[in-house]
């Protein structure tokens, strides 16, 4: 299966991603690792401001890291490398079969006021594609295989659309970030891309594509928004303490989407329609590790 053998393939890239010097684990700072959804210097400047707050919050340092891609940091979670990572709803579900976490928050962002976005399946206008079946025999990029809004629901989506991913594309790659996505298809390097809504809204604000210039061809239904969680051996007074922190952030940029309106409480059955997508791509968890 294509999306295992990437998996594979990132898991094992990991001894050299996963390094880590400057993130040694010490029992007095809390490790926070983030997902590649943009360039890493940029996610690290743009999420310090929070860190900060939960530092004030904690009584402790706070640092955080940017892994090379998904399983970069689901795997420094299982090496308990770090300690709390903000992951994607697929990752998390797919990082809960190799790691003892737990997702215990999620975020709300003030351009969005709301916990879950949407997959989308974008087309640079001149591709000639407006819908689902114009992708036959063209290029198309997903984001990771482990992205949910990159890779698993449009995937889903095209299948119940009676489209054969596995077929009927001309080529397919994955370009690592919805960034990245977002710069090819603006720049016709592919025909077609699988993007979260929030990140190319936030393209578009940076710059890298102009929105004139791209057509919606697919949209998912509302996926939960990414959550943020722990491994589940922390001491129970810190994991207490971590909650309340995350809880009282506020108004701080927030990576890519914007500013932050604050954390909600989450748990682990919140992602079971992740879990529900994935039977229905007839993937089995477990030979994704």
């Amino acid at each position: 299966m294509a999306t295992r053998r990437h998996v594979l393939g990132g898991m094992a890239a990991m001894a050299t991603t996963l390094a880590l010097p400057a993130l040694a684990r010490a029992a007095n700072v809390l490790t926070v690792g983030l997902i590649p959804s943009e360039d890493s210097r940029a996610m690290i400047a743009n999420s310090q401001a929070m860190m900060d707050q939960l530092a004030k919050a904690l009584g402790m340092p706070v640092k955080p890291f940017v892994a090379a891609d998904y399983n970069g940091v689901i795997e420094a979670l299982r090496s308990k490398r770090l300690d709390v990572a903000y992951l994607g709803p697929f990752s998390y579900v797919l990082g809960t079969t190799v790691a003892d976490i737990e997702a215990f928050a999620v975020a709300e962002t003030k351009k969005a006021g709301r916990t879950f976005y949407h997959s989308l399946i974008v087309a640079h206008k001149d591709s000639g594609i407006r819908g689902i079946a114009d992708l036959k025999g063209k290029t198309f990029a997903f984001v990771d295989p482990s992205s949910t809004s990159g890779h698993l629901f449009p995937k889903a989506g095209l299948i119940k659309a009676g489209f054969n991913p596995d077929k009927d594309f001309g080529r397919v790659i994955f370009s690592g970030s919805h960034d990245s996505n977002a710069v090819a298809v603006q720049n016709r390097k592919v025909d077609a891309v699988a993007i979260a809504d929030r990140i190319l809204d936030a393209a578009i604000n940076k710059g890298l594509a102009k929105r004139e210039d791209l057509v919606v061809v697919w949209k998912s239904d509302p996926i939960p928004e990414s959550p943020t969680v722990w491994r589940k051996d922390l001491d129970p007074e810190l994991k207490k303490r971590i909650q309340a922190a995350f809880l009282e952030v506020k108004d701080v940029p927030w990576s890519d989407q914007g500013e932050l309106n604050g954390f909600h409480p989450t748990n682990d059955a919140a992602y079971d329609i992740i879990r529900d997508t994935a039977k229905a791509l007839n993937l089995d968890l477990r030979t994704m590790k």
